[in-house]
């Protein structure tokens, strides 16, 4: 007998590429390719009388943008589009923003801190650049070796979005769009972007969660060269502690991983799993360790150049969070290293 799952998947189907399935009154999902492990992303055709908005747009990739044209002649001939949401400033969400804005003449609606956050990247400025990046992660004790590595890899943001929208409509946290007959109200979160924008329709009970919460896989949560001694991990999970608010019912539309139910259950899992690696890590400083160093902590497995990127972002993050608390410190040698000792 299966063990009790408190988190089920009512949708048996999936969308093709270029293709859409309704969920919900006036709300269709289209599945889209990723060139990474993590193979694909959902967006979302949000429907009315007269038009469509769209929420979240793909990667800057030719098949995507082929797909997106049979989706715009398929199902936005009669229903032409009214806006672009982007939930947050990750290209497989903002990739194609400009070019679906220019192409429909239409604007992006985005919270500020997302936004502003892609021009950084786009443009490279100090410390949103590889450079920063790198000398970062040396001084959190990456080796040469997988420092070149990522340096070989470049600035990969600028060619992973297809430009960025040069106005755009701020979202802001408790705001409402209203789309045909239905509000969804802007839930904004933290620790994995900048200011994250999830939408929710009470009377639909249906939650866009962006990147917020995935039903299989743990949201990456990173500490960036810019903000060296931030805490995204606790932003994050009071982020998704918030989204306990909603009803347990609530059908969840996550960018990755099918629709599901069960809210309460996937927040508590995310704050233990979150735990149990801050325990791990924890019990890894009895003697004082580098960032680096902890990697096999948390993950058991051979990482390539992009996955050594998150992984990095992630043992900081658990690390500042550690040290936030009290329960680390942490000493610098004469090259610059960090280390985090047991408190």
């Amino acid at each position: 007998m299966k063990p009790f799952d408190p988190i089920s998947y009512p949708i048996e189907q999936q969308p093709a590429p270029g293709e859409t399935l309704e969920l919900a009154p006036g709300v269709r999902w289209l599945r889209m390719p990723l060139p990474f492990e993590l193979n694909h992303i959902n967006l979302w055709l949000l429907e009315e009388a007269d038009g469509c908005t769209l929420v979240d747009t793909g990667l800057n990739l030719d098949d995507i943008k082929r797909y997106w044209e049979a989706v715009l002649e398929t199902h936005c001939r009669e229903k032409p589009v009214k806006r672009i949401i982007v939930t947050h400033c990750h290209p497989d969400h903002l990739g194609l923003a400009r070019w679906l804005g220019d192409k429909l003449g239409v604007d992006t609606w985005i919270t500020q801190g997302e936004i502003l956050n892609a021009y950084a990247w786009f443009h490279q400025l100090p410390n949103y650049d590889v450079d920063g990046m790198v000398g970062f992660f040396r001084r959190h004790g990456l080796d040469p070796a997988r420092a070149d590595m990522l340096h070989g890899r470049g600035p990969t943001y600028r060619a992973r979005v297809d430009g960025l929208p040069t106005e755009y409509r701020r979202l802001l946290e408790a705001d409402f769009v209203h789309i045909g007959d239905h509000d969804w109200r802007i839930i904004v979160g933290y620790g994995h972007s900048p200011e994250h924008a999830a939408l929710y329709c009470a009377e639909l009970k249906v939650l866009i969660s962006g990147d917020m919460l995935l039903p299989r896989i743990s949201t990456n949560v990173s500490v960036m060269s810019a903000t060296p001694d931030g805490n995204p991990l606790k932003l994050f999970l009071d982020s998704v502690e918030r989204l306990t608010e909603l009803p347990d019912d609530t059908l969840v539309l996550p960018s990755h991983g099918r629709p599901f139910r069960g809210i309460h259950a996937r927040a508590a899992q995310l704050a233990e799993h979150h735990r149990e690696r801050l325990e791990a890590l924890h019990a890894a400083c009895d003697a004082p360790k580098t960032a680096c160093e902890l990697i096999p902590t948390l993950f058991q497995r051979e990482l390539d150049a992009h996955q050594t990127m998150f992984a990095m972002g992630e043992s900081i993050a658990h690390l500042n969070c550690l040290e936030h608390a009290g329960r680390l410190r942490r000493t610098q040698d004469a090259d610059g290293v960090f280390r985090f000792v047991a408190a």
